[in-house]
């Protein structure tokens, strides 16, 4: 029983501590959507005429936009933009999963691989470690995250650290469950990315009730904390776990929608990188939790 609790506490502790990252993200998103909303509650933004003739001639050009206004004054008229920018983060996105694909399979299906990371746990939290600075480095500075290739180098990083953990994380379950719960996720993530492109309903007005999600996740994970050591209560780990499953899913309807420009908050094309990064957690965490609710321990 000791070890399938400390096991168990393993599992959970990131999950935990990423409700409170969450939370300080939310905040981020936010801050950067409401820059290119500002520009259009005032007085609406008029574009510097383009050089004359002997502008040109004389080397001399009219005012170009820097990078704040390109940040600041974008707007989404332009749909061609907005169609480049979800396709590039979509791309991205994809060859993410399929690497963290990749190495679920390989520490689900093969034994030695499996036997490995299962009995050097220093590896987790080294790769914990790796995927928390790349964490906050991505989305708590603009420059690491804009400028390339630097973005992508860190981004890499960032998925194959993740990648280890949730690998590490499913080979404790059944290899059946593993599979079970990769379908609920893509089936799960596919019906929410539909909904949040074809409903009028605007998610992103409703980051209140994220925030009060993200609170009720981390008092109710101190709790869990405190309880699991001395005694592992099942109904509560699933009741956690379901709610987690709930509150990712929320937030990738949030993120998706951030990426569309038609709803109240919305994303600039600059940060395709912390949109992709947003989107990724999202359905990584999600599948974690529901590997907690459906899977099956390893005898």
């Amino acid at each position: 029983m000791g070890d399938f609790t400390s096991r168990r506490n393993v599992n959970l502790l990131p999950l935990r501590r990423l409700i409170v990252k969450k939370v300080y993200i939310l905040f981020i998103q936010l801050s950067l959507a409401n820059k290119g909303n500002d520009s259009t509650s005032g007085e609406a933004f008029v574009a510097p005429p383009p050089p004359t003739y002997e502008e040109a001639i004389a080397g001399v050009s009219a005012p170009c936009y820097n990078d704040v206004e390109m940040l600041t004054e974008f707007t989404w008229d332009d749909v061609n933009i907005r169609r480049v920018f979800i396709r590039k983060v979509y791309s991205i996105l994809m060859i993410q999963l399929l690497v963290t694909v990749a190495i679920v399979a390989l520490f689900t299906f093969c034994d030695p691989v499996k036997d490995y990371i299962q009995t050097n746990p220093g590896w987790y939290w080294a790769s914990y470690v790796v995927f928390f600075v790349t964490y906050l480095t991505l989305s708590c500075c603009s420059a690491p995250r804009r400028q390339f290739p630097w973005n992508l180098i860190l981004l890499a990083i960032f998925t194959l650290s993740l990648s280890y953990m949730t690998g590490m994380l499913s080979s404790f379950y059944n290899t059946k469950s593993v599979v079970m719960c990769l379908g609920i996720t893509a089936a799960v993530c596919l019906v929410v990315t539909v909904f949040s492109f074809q409903t009028k309903l605007d998610v992103t007005s409703c980051q209140g009730i994220l925030f009060i999600f993200c609170m009720v996740m981390f008092i109710s994970g101190l709790v869990l904390a405190i309880v699991l050591p001395f005694q592992y209560v099942p109904w509560l780990d699933a009741i956690y776990a379901a709610l987690g499953a709930i509150l990712f899913t929320m937030f990738l309807a949030f993120d998706t929608q951030l990426l569309m420009g038609n709803k109240r908050y919305t994303m600039s094309p600059e940060e395709y990188v912390f949109a992709t990064l947003n989107i990724y957690l999202d359905i990584v965490y999600i599948f974690s939790f529901f590997l907690q609710i459906f899977g099956t321990k390893r005898e």
